[in-house]
C-alpha cells in the first residue's frame, strides 16, 4: 500500500488499532501452534508462507476482496505488506498499522482514556512489555491528530471515547480475517481486505499468528543483549583495529548512558549491550564450522559490521539458515541475491561496479552498436564478481555480443595479450578488471595511444594508484567509482590525493552502522525480536551520512547504497576526478 493511500485512510486504520491493539481469552495465545494432522514445524512453515507471501498450503494464491467489491490475489496484499515481518505493525506516513501477533490479539482493549494512559505501566509480564511500544506509537499518533485538529479520531482522544473490544478468540480472529468484524461484531471500514479461507487453512494461519513474535530472540537476557562482530584473519591490522575500536567505543558509550538513565528511573526496556569478536581462521570452507561453534557456546542476537577481504558467502549462508541478522559488514564480495533477508550490505560491492560499467556503456555506445566489447578479468573471486555484474547488466540491455577473456592464475597483462583479446580492432571497448599493473600494456597498445579503444577500469582495484592513470589514457578511460565525489570528513574528495580516496573507508562505514543502531535502540523498546529490528530499519526515514553518495533503506531492500559514479581524470600533473555521470542508481 502506498504512503498516499495510507494517509487517506489514516483515521480508519487508527480506529482499527482499537480493535486489534491488545489481547487473554479462552483460546490463549500460548497454545501449541499445531493443526491436527500437521507437525508443529509444518504448521508454522505453511502459516508463515500465507502471512508473508499470500500463498495457500495448496500452492495457490490467497484471494481477497477490497472495499467496493474489488477482487485481488492475496499476494498483492499479504499480511506482511502492512503488519510487517515481526507482526508488530508499523507507523508510516502518519498511519498506524496495528500488531497482529497472538500476544497482542488475545488481550482486551480498554475503553477509558485513563486506562489507555496507564496501558504502558499496568500490563504485566513479558507479553505486556512487548506491547508497550505500541503505547508510544498510539500516543504519538494522538499528537499527530491533535496537530491536524480535523481527524475524527482526535475527537475520540480528546473526549476519552476510545472504541473498546474484548480479547480476540480463534473464532473472532477468523471473523476479522474473513468478514472484517471485531469481537463485538462491529464491521471494519474497508481498508483491510476480506480474505477467503477454508477452515483448515485459516487454522494454520491463526496458529502461526500465535507463534509470531512470541518468544524473545536468542542473545537476549534480562539485563543484556549480546552481539558479535566477525573478522577474518587475513584482514590487515589497520582495518581490523579501525573496526573494533569504533565499535568498542560505541558500546562503552551506550552502556555509560544507560547507567545514567537507570540512576534516574528504572525501566525494563533498557538493556546493556555486549560485543564479542568471532575471528575466523583458515580457508573459507572451514568458516561454517567455526561460526557454528561460536554460536553454540555463546548465542548472539545479531552480527554487527564485520570485515573480510574474502567472499562473505559462508557467513551469509550461516546467518540465513539460522535467522541471525548480519548488519552492514565491510566486504567487497557480498552475496548478490533477490531473496535473502538476514544480511544487510552497504552495496553489491564489485558486482555493482560491473553493473554500472555495462549500463553506462550501453547508453554511450548507442550511436555505434557494432563495436566489439571485450571483458578481461582474472580467475579470482574479485575478478569474477566484477565480470558477473557486467555480464548480467549487459545481457539485460539487449545489446550486442560480449567477448570474454579470463586471465589465468599468475598470468600477466601484456600488450600482446590485450591486443589479441580485442582481435586487433582499433575501436573496440575493453572492460579490464585489473589494477594499475595494466597501465604499461594499455599505454603500449596501438602505437602508444591505444588507437580508438575505449577502456573501463575499477577505481576500487586501482586503490592508491587511481590518480596515477597515465595522461595518454585519460581521454579514453572510464573508471567506476562507488563513493561520494564531494569533500567529506569521511574520506577524500575531488582533487585530493589522499590515499583514502580509494580505501574501504572503515571509519565512515562504522559511523553509518552506529547511526542505524541508534535508530534501532531508540525504537524497539522491549520488542527484542530479530525480525522487528529489520522492520524498524526497513520502515525508518533514517538519514545516514556515509562514504557513499546516498544510502537508503526500504522493505526487503538488502543493499543500502544502490549507485555508483563513472569518472575520468583531468589533465595535468595533479589530476582530479571528474564525474561523467550522475549517481547511477539501479
Amino acid at each position: 500500500m502506498t504512503p498516499g493511500r495510507k494517509a487517506k485512510a489514516a483515521w480508519i486504520l487508527l480506529a482499527f488499532l482499537a480493535t486489534l491493539a491488545s489481547a487473554g481469552s479462552s483460546t490463549a495465545a500460548g497454545d501449541d501452534p499445531a493443526v491436527p494432522g500437521l507437525s508443529r514445524g509444518e504448521t508454522l512453515r505453511l502459516g508463515e508462507r500465507m502471512y508473508r507471501d499470500g500463498i495457500l498450503p495448496s500452492g495457490e494464491p490467497l484471494t481477497a476482496t477490497l472495499y467496493g467489491g474489488i477482487h485481488i490475489e492475496g499476494t498483492m496484499f499479504s499480511c506482511v505488506s502492512c503488519h510487517l515481518r515481526s507482526g508488530l505493525g508499523s507507523f508510516e506516513g502518519g498511519v498506524l498499522t496495528p500488531p497482529t501477533n497472538g500476544v497482542v490479539l488475545y488481550k482486551p482493549w480498554n475503553s477509558s482514556r485513563e486506562d489507555s494512559r496507564l496501558w504502558k505501566g499496568n500490563l504485566e509480564g513479558a507479553g505486556g512489555l512487548r506491547t508497550r511500544s505500541m503505547y508510544y506509537v498510539w500516543m504519538g499518533s494522538m499528537e499527530m491528530m491533535a496537530a491536524q485538529r480535523n481527524a475524527p479520531l482526535y475527537n475520540l482522544y480528546r473526549f476519552g471515547k476510545y472504541p473498546s473490544r474484548p480479547a480476540y478468540t480463534d473464532e473472532t480472529v477468523a471473523d476479522a480475517i474473513r468478514g472484517g468484524a471485531n469481537p463485538d461484531g462491529r464491521e471494519f471500514i474497508g481498508v483491510m481486505p476480506r480474505y477467503t479461507f477454508d477452515d483448515r487453512d485459516l487454522a494454520i494461519l491463526i496458529a502461526y499468528l500465535k507463534s509470531l513474535s512470541k518468544d524473545l530472540s536468542p542473545g537476549v537476557t534480562e539485563t543484556t543483549i549480546r552481539f558479535a562482530t566477525v573478522v577474518t584473519e587475513e584482514v590487515n591490522r589497520k582495518e581490523r583495529d579501525a573496526l573494533l575500536a569504533s565499535l568498542e567505543r560505541y558500546f562503552l558509550s551506550h552502556n555509560a548512558r544507560l547507567l545514567q538513565q537507570e540512576a534516574i528511573h528504572a525501566d525494563p526496556d533498557f538493556r546493556r549491550i555486549s560485543l564479542v569478536l568471532w575471528e575466523l581462521k583458515g580457508p573459507p570452507e572451514t568458516w561454517r564450522g567455526q561460526l557454528e561453534e561460536y554460536y553454540r557456546k555463546d548465542p548472539v542476537f545479531a552480527l554487527l559490521g564485520g570485515i573480510s577481504t574474502k567472499e562473505w558467502r559462508p557467513i551469509h549462508e550461516f546467518c540465513e539458515e539460522n535467522a541471525i541478522p548480519c548488519l552492514l559488514p565491510i566486504t567487497d564480495l557480498p552475496v548478490v541475491s533477490a531473496t535473502s533477508w538476514y544480511t544487510l550490505y552497504f552495496s553489491k560491492g564489485f558486482y555493482q561496479e560491473g553493473e554500472t560499467a555495462a549500463r553506462h556503456l550501453a547508453r554511450t555506445e548507442d550511436s555505434d552498436p557494432g563495436r566489439t566489447v571485450v571483458q578481461v578479468y582474472p580467475d579470482t573471486p574479485e575478478g569474477k564478481a566484477f565480470a558477473f555484474g557486467f555480464r548480467d547488466a549487459w545481457s539485460e540491455t539487449g545489446r550486442g555480443p560480449l567477448v570474454e577473456k579470463v586471465i589465468p592464475a599468475g598470468g600477466a597483462v601484456t600488450r600482446g595479450y590485450l591486443e589479441e583479446a580485442i582481435g586487433g580492432q582499433r575501436r573496440a571497448v575493453l572492460v579490464l578488471w585489473t589494477g594499475a599493473e595494466a597501465f604499461p600494456a594499455l599505454e603500449a597498445m596501438g602505437g602508444g595511444d591505444g588507437g580508438g579503444t575505449t577502456v573501463y577500469l575499477s577505481g576500487t582495484l586501482l586503490k592508491d594508484r587511481l590518480l596515477s592513470v597515465p595522461e595518454p589514457l585519460r581521454e579514453r578511460t572510464y573508471i567506476t567509482y562507488p563513493y561520494r565525489l564531494t569533500n567529506s570528513a569521511l574520506g577524500a574528495g575531488v582533487g585530493e590525493t589522499s590515499p583514502e580516496i580509494t580505501d574501504r573507508r572503515i571509519a565512515g562505514k562504522v559511523g553509518s552502522l552506529i547511526a542505524v543502531l541508534n535508530e534501532v535502540f531508540g525504537a524497539w523498546r522491549s520488542n527484542f525480536y530479530r525480525d522487528y529490528m529489520y522492520d524498524i530499519i526497513d520502515t525508518s526515514m533514517l538519514v545516514v551520512y556515509s562514504p557513499f553518495e546516498r544510502i537508503s533503506f526500504g522493505p526487503g531492500q538488502r543493499y543500502a547504497s544502490k549507485g555508483c559514479y563513472i569518472v575520468r581524470l583531468s589533465k595535468g600533473a595533479k589530476p582530479e576526478l571528474v564525474g561523467k555521470t550522475d549517481w547511477v542508481v539501479y
